[in-house]
């Protein structure tokens, strides 16, 4: 990816060095990618469904869904200075993950801001926290093991820089833009929480059975994935793609596909045990984003083949 010399976000918190505190409160549910072992089954309700048909139907017609969605939009309230960490971001050049990690980040914020602006609403950026080790966060501890995540209490992606060696070496998925995919697909969730999505999800999935929240689970992840594609299509139409960047990012889709985690840590697959979605699932929905552009190709909760 075409990522040196362009601008960098400064929605970002580094905790890199810093020691956490313990924290075992949890106000809102993960949504984050799924590792081999210790992942937390999620999940929706009947309800979400018809939620997601509309907002994203009505957002690719050019109707302001957030405003119909009551409490999904907050006060208006400008996050773009919430980082509450002061200390200083590492200046450009001497740190270059960290560099192309707030460069992706920042052409999230530009597609973002154009697809909410062209529905009259204003896109209010996620913070992302990068950390070493282990932080704190509303939804419980950030660590390593947990794998990236987004917390929609604080509407924070979590993110330590070693999962993307973790994700090299266990999963088979190097490359840069495999890195990118990860992080746009957590700005996926995002964009699910500001929609209302995500909220919904997590308030209706008490009354269902786990069985029927895994399967809901996956519909939501693979709208994040769709997104994520969305995403490689306007850095694509910017120029910024280089040749092997889609492969590797299906190839990191394919890598953390529930069936082929699943297969590696347990040697068998169970899937009603899926709250991700199958490789095959997850690199299609990437692709349709990326093939179309449309936030209004990514319904997954009225498709009837995932």
């Amino acid at each position: 990816m075409k990522w040196r010399g362009r601008d960098r976000s400064s929605n970002i918190e580094d905790r890199r060095g810093r020691r956490s505190r313990p924290n075992n409160r949890s106000t809102g549910r993960r949504a984050r990618i799924p590792m081999p072992r210790g992942r937390a089954g999620k999940g929706g309700a009947g309800g979400l469904l018809i939620l997601v048909v509309f907002v994203v139907i009505s957002m690719a017609l050019g109707i302001n869904p957030l405003s119909l969605l009551e409490g999904s939009i907050g006060t208006g309230e400008t996050y773009s200075s919430r980082p509450t960490d002061n200390r200083p971001l590492p200046n450009a050049g001497q740190d270059e993950l960290f560099d192309f990690v707030a460069v992706n980040l920042n052409e999230t914020e530009k597609l973002w801001s154009l697809v909410f602006e062209q529905n009259d609403l204003s896109y209010r950026a996620p913070v992302l926290v990068i950390f070493s080790g282990s932080t704190s966060s509303p939804c419980g501890t950030a660590s390593a093991q947990t794998g990236p995540f987004y917390c929609p209490a604080d509407e924070k992606i979590y993110l330590d820089l070693g999962f993307y060696d973790q994700l090299r070496r266990q999963f088979g998925a190097g490359g840069d833009f495999a890195q990118a995919y990860v992080l746009a697909h957590e700005v996926g969730h995002h964009i699910q929480q500001l929609t209302g999505v995500l909220p919904e999800f997590n308030q209706q999935r008490r009354a269902m059975s786990q069985v029927e929240a895994n399967a809901y689970s996956v519909r939501v992840e693979l709208q994040a994935d769709c997104y994520a594609g969305v995403w490689a299509n306007y850095v694509g139409e910017m120029n910024l793609l280089e040749r092997g960047d889609i492969a590797e990012a299906l190839n990191a889709a394919e890598q953390i596909g529930d069936d082929a985690i699943q297969m590696r840590s347990q040697g068998f697959v169970v899937p009603k045990n899926f709250n991700h979605g199958t490789s095959e699932q997850r690199q299609r929905w990437f692709e349709r984003g990326f093939s179309s552009g449309n936030v209004g190709q990514c319904d997954t909760f009225s498709a009837e083949r995932l």
